[in-house]
């Protein structure tokens, strides 16, 4: 039976993160990855935002991860000529009651270290955004966009040049723990079946995480909430040149539906909060379209109804469930050689470098 010394499940951003992260010459590490090529999961599904790190509670794994990692993407772009763009983002307040949201907002973000917030006025927020209708906003600078895949081809080349092996098309169907390792059963696309052994290994499976984790003795569900996006045409190219984001729900299951963009500078909105049965559905219903536009309307007064068209969806691997407070990232060895990552959601992009330094100094 075939040995490795790390075997890391899920190619998604985190794990090819990770594997770039723990990869050497003189260790054998695999990569298995159920799609037919790697990022093909929640990874190539997200809006491609580079977070400020203002919105989770002190003290916690995805705050202090996202402000880690914002600083390290701007860094790992720039040295790789990875397509990014440093755009800033506002979250505006559109009355005088969302005020104090705002200002806990600032103060969550000066707490968990995000550099350069601003509170901002009515006319600064004209000034800055003519076409964007607020009372007052929050504004972070080194909030941006980044290409996914090209980060993501990047942490792959990175690993495999580093002697990584990447294996697609594998589904990972058991795990057993034995004396100094784990046996690790997995079966192709074609249904043939293939076992071997790692000491290490660290599960990356995203929406099945929590599967991987119940293999070898956990006890983790994960709650599939799906974010619709809809696409933006007819309107003026460059009318808004940051992020537009509302104040987010208390709850704090997602950000609001908001106006993001890419590097080729096309506007979309989303995505929203909808928890779902337990399967990839990515289809987005016409009515979205219209929700959309009575959401954002009142902060982006120069959209109309015909400029907003379904697009496409994610769906994030939520550990919170539809009533629960805040749930933080789980990171953790759970059994000896074991690391499990479960709920890395939003903002899992973004603090994927420094999720993968958090990994390397726990083995």
């Amino acid at each position: 039976m075939e040995k490795v010394d790390i075997t890391i499940i899920g190619a998604g951003v985190v794990g090819l993160a990770i594997a770039a992260e723990i990869a050497r010459p003189d260790l054998s590490v695999f990569i298995l990855e159920k799609n037919h090529a790697h990022g093909g999961g929640i990874s190539s599904r997200n809006s491609e935002v580079i977070h400020g790190g203002m919105y989770n509670p002190p003290d916690s794994l995805k705050a202090s991860l996202c402000v880690e990692g914002n600083r390290m993407l701007y860094e790992i772009a720039a040295k790789n000529h990875i397509p990014h763009k440093r755009t800033g983002k506002l979250i505006v307040a559109v009355s005088r009651e969302e005020d104090d949201d705002i200002e806990r907002l600032y103060s969550n973000g000066r707490q968990n270290g995000v550099p350069a917030l601003e509170l901002i006025t009515q006319k600064q927020v004209s000034d800055m955004e003519p076409n964007v209708q607020a009372h007052a906003a929050l504004y972070s600078p080194d909030t941006g966009i980044i290409s996914v895949h090209d980060l993501m081809n990047y942490f792959l080349a990175s690993a495999q040049n580093k002697k990584a092996q990447m294996v697609c098309n594998t589904n990972v169907t058991g795990i057993e723990k034995e004396a100094g390792h784990y046996r690790i059963y997995s079966q192709n696309t074609k249904g043939e079946s293939f076992e071997f052994s790692s000491a290490v290994v660290i599960n990356a499976a995203g929406l099945e995480s929590d599967t991987i984790a119940n293999m070898a003795g956990g006890n983790y569900q994960l709650h599939y909430c799906k974010g619709d996006y809809c696409s933006i045409s007819g309107v003026k190219p460059g009318i808004v040149q940051r992020l537009i984001y509302p104040v987010p729900a208390r709850k704090h299951t997602g950000l609001g539906v908001h106006l993001t963009m890419d590097l080729n500078g096309r506007y979309k909105l989303g995505p929203d909060t909808t928890y779902i049965e337990r399967k990839e559905d990515y289809h987005v219903e016409p009515e979205k379209a219209d929700l959309f536009f009575q959401s954002t309307n009142k902060f982006l007064p120069f959209l109309k109804q015909e400029n907003i068209h379904p697009d496409m969806a994610g769906i994030r691997p939520k550990l919170q469930g539809p009533d629960d407070d805040f749930c933080d990232f789980v990171i953790r060895e759970d059994a000896p050689g074991f690391i499990n990552l479960v709920g890395i959601e939003s903002p899992g992009m973004t603090a994927s470098p420094a999720i993968a330094r958090y990994v390397r100094k726990m083995l």
